[in-house]
């Protein structure tokens, strides 16, 4: 592959899991830079990046207090250098082996942004069945919208060339960033692919963050984006 690569991962309190992330990022062996984006974490895990910081390609960008997910990605976008940008949550739910499937589009031509959708037959740990429900909702309702046949809109899998972004002004704080871009680039057009990935999802005991509210947050979303820029 001809172009170099940025893994952003926005990170709010994941000490139990950001040195196995970034583990298994760099076991890949494709990635020229990753920016961590620690969004104000209060458990410990502002300890650990300073060992991570500067070694191997990491770099970690720290929020003074905590904005959200898609306020991190944002400073994750404007840090990132390489030609294309791959989203990794830190929480080990999204598997970055994934990463030369999600990539191959791009290597090939075939798009300028790919999602990988959890809902094209991959691997997964089948739970959370009411997540699953509102994704799919979501999904549908960005369809009728946005006129398109995307089968997993909030999937955190998401990989961009890089001049797509660079120029696409963005408001998402929280878990709005995910309907938010994809309504931004069905307007513009832009050619969107979507493979299929595993997904291991973990459970809100285990620190899983997103809830109900951000569902009905993520619909406004989709809808006040159909209609304004």
């Amino acid at each position: 592959m001809n172009f170099n690569i940025s893994v952003v991962i926005p990170v709010y309190n994941e000490k139990n899991t950001i040195r196995e992330i970034i583990r298994r990022v760099q076991a890949v062996g494709l990635v020229s830079e990753i920016v961590i984006v620690d969004d104000g974490s209060q458990d410990g895990t502002r300890d650990i990046l300073p060992d991570l910081d500067g070694k191997d390609g990491v770099r970690v960008i720290l929020h003074e207090r905590n904005q959200g997910k898609g306020a991190a990605v944002r400073t994750g976008f404007t840090q990132a250098t390489g030609d294309i940008i791959i989203i990794q949550d830190a929480d080990l739910e999204y598997d970055p082996r994934d990463y030369p499937a999600l990539l191959k589009p791009l290597d090939e031509g075939l798009a300028d942004v790919v999602y990988g959708s959890r809902f094209l037959g991959g691997a997964r740990r089948p739970i959370l069945f009411w997540n699953m429900v509102a994704n799919k909702i979501l999904t549908f309702v960005t369809n009728i919208l946005y006129n398109n046949i995307l089968t997993d809109m909030e999937t955190g899998y998401k990989v961009f060339r890089r001049e797509v972004v660079e120029d696409m002004t963005l408001h998402a704080r929280r878990f709005d960033f995910e309907p938010e871009i994809t309504a931004k680039l069905l307007k513009r057009k832009v050619r969107i692919f979507e493979v299929p990935i595993t997904f291991n999802p973990r459970e809100y005991a285990d620190g899983k963050k997103i809830g109900i509210k951000d569902a009905f947050e993520a619909m406004w979303t989709l809808i006040k984006y159909r209609f304004v820029d």
